[in-house]
């Protein structure tokens, strides 16, 4: 428990930094990919790497774990729910001409996304004592996947609208229009963050808060990157919409 406190504290402090260097410098992939990061991968295996430890991870801790019950299983049903679309069927679904993307980013996104199903997994299956099934009846259980179904929502909404932007074989940008992109540039990240957000509050764990913060501090930078890089290379983009906040920011 010690070696697991001392981690998730690490975690959390390196989530501050990252969270400040991404607002100077945007993670080279996608519409921000540039030359300069070195050896570079298919974004679609690439994607796949990256996303696939989360619910490896998440799945041996589970299975590893002392404190299962039904609550433990329906928070492993939320996890892999959406890291199973994330790693295994999303990447398959990017239209266009083949990308590619850092092997550098790949390998971030992995450590990432193993750090994450680990402090998750095992504080859930081994350290929190585990969850009784009267937890499924406490607001904060039943608030927080309401909240956790809502950002899942949003970003298959989402994502749905950018995969149908590109025709096969296309490889250049549009506006989006429709679903939530009526009031921000990226609502995939706003579902995103609202996913985890809602999972901090079911599961009541700092291991959960910590993992919110880092989607924060992962996707607002980017976010932001996105808005301006729309404006700057559209010239009728909507001018109502926010970055990553109806109304807002």
């Amino acid at each position: 428990m010690t070696v697991f406190n001392i981690l998730l504290a690490a975690w959390a402090a390196l989530g501050v930094v990252v969270f400040i260097a991404l607002f100077f410098v945007a993670a080279p992939y996608g519409r921000h990919a540039r030359k300069g990061w070195g050896y570079t991968v298919n974004d679609k295996p690439g994607w796949v790497l990256m996303e696939a430890a989360a619910p490896v991870v998440f799945a041996i801790c589970y299975s590893l774990g002392k404190n299962v019950g039904i609550t433990g299983i329906i928070f492993l049903v939320l996890w892999e729910a959406h890291y199973f679309h994330r790693a295994f069927i999303y990447p398959f679904s990017l239209r266009g001409v083949a990308r590619r993307m850092p092997l550098s980013v790949v390998s971030f996104g992995f450590f990432f996304n193993m750090m994450n199903g680990y402090l998750n997994g095992r504080y859930i299956f081994t350290f929190s004592g585990g969850y009784a099934v009267d937890w499924l009846k406490d607001p904060r259980f039943i608030i927080g996947v309401i909240i956790f179904i809502t950002g899942f929502v949003v970003n298959r909404q989402a994502d749905r609208v950018l995969h149908d932007l590109r025709k096969p074989g296309e490889s250049g940008y549009k506006i989006p229009y429709g679903r939530f992109f009526r009031w921000v540039s990226n609502p995939n990240y706003l579902g995103e963050i609202t996913i985890w957000l809602g999972w901090a509050i079911a599961t009541w764990s700092l291991p959960g808060l910590v993992f919110a913060f880092w989607t924060v501090a992962n996707l607002m930078p980017r976010a932001r990157a996105n808005h301006a890089w729309y404006k700057a290379n559209f010239a009728d983009y909507p001018p109502e919409r926010k970055a990553l906040l109806p109304g807002i920011w």
